[in-house]
């Protein structure tokens, strides 16, 4: 028997299938015909039909009631959609697991005098613990995005107590191709709650992790600093390459490698240096990463699985290959798995450190990167690092940093308003020197920052001014004319002399290598001054950009074997 040939449906039933979910109300329409030619024709599904939504909402309330796995209700487009509300709102307080599956007409045609058409995503509230509004399927991007809407709406029927999800299915016409032969192989994403060292579970998963030899671990952003006991940092680091940012913080057993950003550069595409750098298995912790490479090499050689770690056991699928969602203190996962892991030898952290060690610190002349370079060696060891968003949160990863200092920066959303904001607020309660390095347009942008009655002399601002948004002027692929040029990158001629010395800072202009080396002298002394500190380092915009490319280019090694 052929199925439906929308990929959209496909990719559902399969999931369907694939999270057990096989009692199934099927109520007559035309716009869900699709769904319902695929399901009812499938041998794993056992299908009910009902004409009455209402009442069919309610029969598959009953069908989940009794034994307590979830049932679903599959309905057309329209008002047939709103009379299963009733029954949604019983699933969700008493606790039942009901998938609420809608066709729907495409999105352009809501609201355009069309048949049987309302706004559909959402349309429960509340009343539901997940609802999502599944893509029409024409990309790889359309594919995962679909993949992922469906695991995240499954997983969560039984997630912090049980309860009602909604799927809405646009379905473009035609709709009655049936040319399918099988249903595709999907991606299932699944999740470990409450885990314990006794459960069968937790046995599969030592299992898996012992697996495989090419074992990466990558920890985003984490403000905060966790010290391991000695035996567990000996037992975890030969297992895994650990990976991790200024950001992360001192949240790794062991020597974390920061330059992998500059590691994955110099690997030329394709070759078997490359291929033997990539990982198996992908287990990460902690908040965002900054590294847009990283993110590019393993989504387009996606490891054969990815585990992400933390309490609130979300879908976090950063690399589009999610694979186990382990929803645990990510520290007491390390510490349980530490002895449990088979101690058969791998070299895989060993290429990783090899690489890392190879690489030459960075020697920039006069430029933004230089004067940050100088900042990030001269800095006190017990200090606080605000880094703002866009370039000098980048550049900073280009030097190694003491492990003392902690590393703060607003990367929840990644933008430029508040990050001073946020680092004037921080140092008002701090009892360490806190140094803010941050671009021009990070800072006129949040210049009022300083209008604070708050800020405490043990503030210094490294203003890094080139006259406009030197990170937009290297984006790929983007040729600007001049006109574009100009907006594009906002340039100015603006300088903060005036405001920062107005508010009180003691002010300092920089224009070279030497005065750059007199200014850090005297900014990164360790003790705290009668005054705020201000540095700001005009520099070229176009040399910026030069000098990196020219680094990056150093990097780049002659093209070797393929893989």
């Amino acid at each position: 028997m052929a199925y439906s040939d929308k990929e959209n449906i496909l990719q559902l039933v399969a999931l369907l299938k694939a999270h057990e979910v096989r009692n199934i109300v099927l109520c007559p329409g035309s716009r869900n015909t699709p769904l319902t030619h695929t399901i009812a024709n499938h041998p794993f599904f056992t299908c009910h039909a009902v004409t009455d939504e209402r009442s069919a909402g309610f029969f598959a309330l009953g069908l989940s009631l009794n034994g307590g796995k979830p049932a679903a209700v599959c309905c057309t487009s329209g008002t047939a959609l709103l009379n299963i509300h009733p029954a949604v709102a019983e699933a969700y307080y008493q606790q039942i697991p009901l998938v609420v599956i809608s066709a729907d007409r495409p999105a352009a045609w809501i609201g355009q005098m069309d048949g049987q058409t309302l706004p559909q995503p959402g349309v429960f509230g509340s009343l539901v613990k997940c609802s999502v509004d599944l893509p029409e399927i024409h990309t790889d991007e359309d594919r995962w995005y679909c993949n992922r809407l469906v695991n995240e709406a499954l997983l969560e029927l039984n997630h912090h107590g049980k309860g009602p999800v909604h799927i809405n299915v646009p379905i473009s016409e035609p709709l009655f191709r049936f040319t399918t032969e099988e249903l595709p192989e999907v991606r299932v994403i699944e999740r470990y709650q409450g885990l314990n060292v006794y459960d069968k579970a937790y046995d599969d998963l030592i299992a898996r992790l012992n697996r495989y030899t090419r074992r990466m671990m990558v920890v985003g952003q984490m403000n905060l600093i966790y010290l391991f006991e000695r035996k567990i940092c000996k037992q975890l680091y030969k297992h895994f390459a650990w990976l991790t940012e200024h950001t992360g913080n001192r949240t790794v057993p062991g020597i974390p490698i920061k330059n992998f950003d500059a590691i994955i550069y110099s690997l030329p595409e394709g070759s078997t240096e490359q291929a033997q750098m990539l990982p198996e298995l992908v287990i990460t912790y902690g908040g965002h990463i900054v590294s847009k490479r990283l993110k590019q090499l393993l989504r387009k050689h996606p490891p054969k699985e990815h585990w992400h770690v933390s309490l609130d056991g979300k879908v976090t699928d950063t690399f589009c290959a999610l694979t186990t969602v382990i929803e645990m203190d990510p520290f007491e996962f390390l510490e349980k798995i530490a002895f449990l892991m088979e101690n058969k030898p791998t070299d895989f952290p060993r290429r990783w450190e090899t690489l890392s060690k190879q690489l030459p610190e960075p020697a920039f002349a006069y430029s933004q990167m230089a004067a940050i370079g100088a900042l990030i060696k001269n800095i006190p060891a017990e200090s606080s690092f605000h880094l703002a968003n866009s370039s000098t949160v980048r550049y900073a990863q280009l030097f190694p940093i003491a492990e003392t200092v902690e590393v703060c920066c607003n990367r929840g959303t990644s933008g430029i308003e508040g990050s001073l904001s946020t680092a004037v607020g921080y140092a008002y309660l701090s009892k360490r020197l806190n140094f803010v390095a941050i671009g021009d347009l990070s800072f006129f942008y949040d210049m009022n920052a300083l209008w604070n009655a708050s800020v405490r002399p043990n503030l210094r601002i490294l203003l890094l001014n080139n006259g406009g948004g030197e990170i937009f002027q290297s984006l790929p692929g983007l040729e600007m004319n001049e006109r574009t040029h100009r907006f594009v990158t906002a340039r100015h001629t603006t300088t903060a002399e005036a405001w920062a010395t107005a508010r009180g800072f003691r002010y300092t202009a920089v224009h070279d290598a030497d005065e750059l080396q007199a200014a850090m002298a005297d900014f990164t002394q360790p003790t705290e001054t009668d005054a705020p500190l201000f540095v700001e380092v005009f520099t070229d915009k176009a040399e910026d950009v030069r000098l990196l490319k020219e680094y990056y280019h150093s990097l780049r090694k002659k093209e070797g074997p393929t893989a």
